[in-house]
């Protein structure tokens, strides 16, 4: 190719690498594989692109080599996790217990990633609920192939002949994995995030005054009674607020001072978290706190440790005093 073509193949490439990061997100359940995922889809489309005949259209044929990454990559592998799915809840007066390794879990990832800035409300809406931690986890119930019909045929809207085409298979037989995944997901609780609108981001304000506060009773009045806490890499999670205030005077005292900053993450509202670090009271990269709210509350919090999330949400690395 000329320097020219190159230019123009890169330019069509770029123009659909957010819908493929949240795509192949959905599939892996895993921010950085899923920017792996693309960049190695946007190689090998490259590669391949004199031999396009232009036989589909250039964003099939992209989705088609996305899925054939994204199976490779989840050939043989232990599915991703939260805690809720590894064993029954805790009392909120326990330890942790050593992390687990970070191939485990399901990972956050932040919605300018994932969602794309000029489309159609409703279609973000949709995009918005299909990235949310609990779809998401969820999503890595089903076998791969499986994944990929339920993503494409109820996220993405596409029709079965082309999901078919895609996975060179029938129609019929997406019918049918598509029958499967819905039972596999009918017990998943995926009831969607309140708006975004004047109540929600009050509650958001009153809930990092209340964590930089430290203010415990505060911050358990903002609950649902029967909100859920789970703290990845860690196998713990606890069920109601009562329980998170327990953790958070005995385990989580370390919090006591940390500073927020809010950002979106999974399409729901979420706040990078720093803990007080040192005698300089400069302060070090903690988890990413990501929520979900309903009815007014707060029913989950996510925090997901580890400052190894932090540059992909453009965080900085450590706040000074």
């Amino acid at each position: 190719m000329t320097d020219l073509a190159t230019t123009d193949v890169e330019l069509q490439l770029e123009q659909h690498r957010t819908e493929l990061t949240g795509y192949c997100y959905r599939m892996l359940g895993s921010g950085f594989e899923a920017e792996d995922a693309v960049q190695e889809t946007m190689v090998r489309a490259w590669k391949a692109y004199d031999s396009f005949e232009g036989r589909s259209a250039f964003r099939s044929w992209l989705y088609s080599i996305a899925t054939n990454v994204c199976l490779d990559m989840l050939r043989g592998r232990q599915r991703r996790a939260m805690p809720m799915d590894l064993g029954p809840s805790s009392p909120g007066d326990v330890t942790p217990g050593p992390p687990l390794v970070e191939r485990a879990w399901v990972e956050p990832m932040p919605d300018s990633k994932l969602l794309p800035d000029h489309a159609d409300p409703a279609d973000v809406a949709i995009a918005r609920d299909s990235i949310r931690v609990a779809f998401v986890a969820a999503l890595q119930h089903l076998p791969p192939r499986q994944r990929a019909v339920l993503i494409l045929r109820e996220v993405l809207r596409w029709k079965a002949s082309e999901v078919a085409e895609l996975l060179d298979t029938t129609v019929v037989s997406v019918n049918s994995a598509l029958q499967r995944a819905r039972s596999t997901l009918a017990d998943a609780d995926l009831s969607a995030n309140d708006a975004m609108d004047d109540e929600q981001e009050a509650l958001l304000a009153r809930y990092v005054d209340a964590f930089e506060r430290f203010d415990i009773d505060s911050l358990v009045a903002l609950l649902h009674h029967d909100a859920t806490m789970s703290m990845p890499p860690y196998s713990l999670w606890l069920h109601g607020a009562g329980e998170l205030g327990k953790w958070l005077r005995g385990g989580g005292r370390d919090c006591r001072g940390s500073r927020l900053r809010a950002t979106m993450a999974n399409g729901s509202p979420a706040f990078g978290q720093w803990r007080p670090s040192g005698p300089n009271g400069a302060f070090e990269p903690w988890c990413i706190h990501v929520l979900e709210i309903s009815d007014g509350k707060i029913a989950a919090i996510n925090y997901f440790v580890g400052a190894e999330h932090f540059p992909m949400f453009g965080f900085p690395a450590g706040l000074e005093p």
